[in-house]
């Protein structure tokens, strides 16, 4: 079975708005990020073209605000 560009390129908008929106609170979240991540990669593939970017999830933008960062004096 055949998949047109056009599909791939709806598929690959998809992918990347979960990735966009999830946040990532647990285990179970992190292998749905890295599944999600892995399906990106294997269609930027279809369409012969390397990966632009990185899609970061929401939780881990959460995750690195919440840590303390050191003071300088």
């Amino acid at each position: 079975m055949e998949i047109s560009k056009k599909s791939v390129e709806a598929l690959l908008d998809l992918v990347e708005i979960k990735l966009s929106c999830i946040q990532v609170l647990d285990r179970e979240d992190a292998r749905e990020v890295k599944t999600l991540q892995d399906a990106r990669n294997e269609l930027f593939s279809l369409l012969g073209i390397e990966p632009r970017g990185e899609v970061i999830p929401m939780g881990a933008l959460a995750a690195a605000a919440r840590t303390p960062r050191a003071r300088t004096a």
